[in-house]
């Protein structure tokens, strides 16, 4: 599957802030308070459009982009409640329906997650403003929607044998131009300017590492203790890189060298003194083999009571309490991780190229073995990854073009996904009240 880590569920950060979720049931209207918007059987009140709008307008300051004036901000959203709404009509109208213990099983994960018993959520939404049934019901509608959304969206994504033939021969066509490489380096820096004394000496201390390393000792030691750059930590892993992205200088260098072995020189560029072992490299003959990666992860999934931001400070903060060994990665995933895959601690097996969706992929595919990334955003939610281990095993025809229709259909994927939307727009009756003009 392309989507292997599609959350089976999903869970909720509570906040002190009121329920606002996009995916939310119609709601009560206070005194005071006026409908916005009719979308089908629903509607969305106007205190929902102010909440939206701040929310919008806050999100514009954190990345520092030009806010429009508050008219244009308020129909943004309007615009993103009403297609809320429209999704999550047509998932009740055409979505299994998730029965009492599937939801049961959701609401005590929300508690779990929260560290609180169910006695106690049932408390603290009560503090906030929210009722328990449309607490649960805002779940359930999340729920469905998410589920058929993959269900339209893939459904609806076509790949025709000519597109992989062609997929397949640009691949060729790459791999013929290089190749893929992932170096490990060991650099000993040279100020720009430095005098003829202090390039000696430089040159001096990169000699001695590679001694060492000649001598038998670790790569990976020598630079964690020898090397200036910010790969150091990881071993000086630059982590599987097209030899067209990497300095030519470098790919020259290791032109002849082959994979878990060490250039016999030094090289010297601009920055300094650099020793390259190439850790492994991927040629032609990785249209016959594959990469496979066994991984696991941390999920966050942003809501309104979660933003994004605040879900990638929580996993920063998880991600340095494992490295100073204050936590385990694996209990961490199974306290917090908001998918299928918490109760094994994360653990997403084996996968092969075109597994898991792009931004998970490329962020997965820079770390050294053991090592974890920083907050990963994708359209699932914020991840944690680590990579447990890599290895490479032969593959069928049958397989690489399996691999290849999962890739296009991953490309394809967000456009269809627009246009599905835009099709249920279309289909949707929507009436918007004049106290937004």
């Amino acid at each position: 599957m392309i989507h292997r880590f599609a959350p089976s569920f999903i869970a909720v950060t509570l906040a002190l802030a009121a329920c606002s979720a996009s995916a939310q049931t119609a709601p009560t209207l206070q005194p005071g308070d006026y409908i916005a918007a009719v979308v089908n059987q629903d509607v969305v009140a106007a205190s929902e459009v102010v909440q939206r709008t701040e929310r919008l307008r806050q999100e514009a300051r954190q990345k520092g982009e030009v806010m429009p004036e508050t008219a244009g901000l308020r129909k943004q959203a309007l615009e993103a409640l009403i297609e809320d709404r429209v999704l999550i009509t047509y998932a009740r109208e055409n979505g299994n329906k998730i029965d009492e213990a599937e939801l049961d099983r959701v609401v005590a994960n929300v508690a779990a997650q929260n560290k609180l018993t169910l006695a106690q959520l049932r408390d603290r939404l009560k503090q906030d403003g929210t009722d328990y049934k449309s607490f649960r019901e805002n779940l359930r509608d999340q729920m469905m929607t998410e589920r058929v959304r993959e269900r339209e969206v893939q459904g609806r994504i076509k790949v025709t044998d000519a597109e992989i033939d062609a997929w397949l021969d640009k691949k060729r066509a790459a791999l013929e131009q290089g190749g893929q490489v992932n170096l490990a380096q060991v650099l000993v820096t040279v100020p720009e300017g430095a005098s003829d004394a202090i390039v000696a000496e430089r040159r001096a201390r990169a000699e001695a590492a590679l001694a060492r390393i000649k001598a038998g000792e670790d790569f990976g030691a020598v630079a964690r203790d020898v090397s200036e750059d910010s790969n150091k930590a990881r071993g000086g892993e630059i982590g599987m890189r097209p030899a067209d992205r990497l300095p030519d200088i470098f790919v020259n260098a290791v032109r002849d060298v082959k994979s878990g072995q060490v250039a016999p020189q030094l090289l010297r560029s601009g920055a300094g003194f650099h020793i390259l072992k190439v850790v492994e490299r991927q040629g032609s003959a990785s249209m016959t083999q594959s990469l496979q990666t066994h991984a696991r992860h941390i999920l966050l999934r942003p809501s309104a009571q979660l933003t994004a931001e605040v879900a990638a400070r929580r996993l920063a903060e998880m991600k340095r309490q494992i490295e100073s060994g204050q936590a385990k990665f694996e209990n961490l995933a199974r306290a917090n991780s908001e998918d299928g895959s918490a109760e094994a601690g994360g653990d997403l097996g084996w996968m092969g190229a075109g597994g898991f969706v792009p931004e998970f992929e490329e962020a997965m595919n820079g770390l050294a073995l053991n090592g974890i990334s920083g907050p990963v955003m994708s359209r699932f939610g914020v991840h944690l990854i680590q990579v447990l281990e890599r290895r490479t095993v032969d593959i069928e025809p049958r397989q690489l073009r399996e691999q290849a229709r999962n890739a296009l259909r991953e490309q394809k994927y967000d456009e269809v996904y627009q246009d599905w939307v835009k099709e249920l727009r279309a289909k949707a009756f929507v009436e918007v009240r004049e106290w937004l003009d």
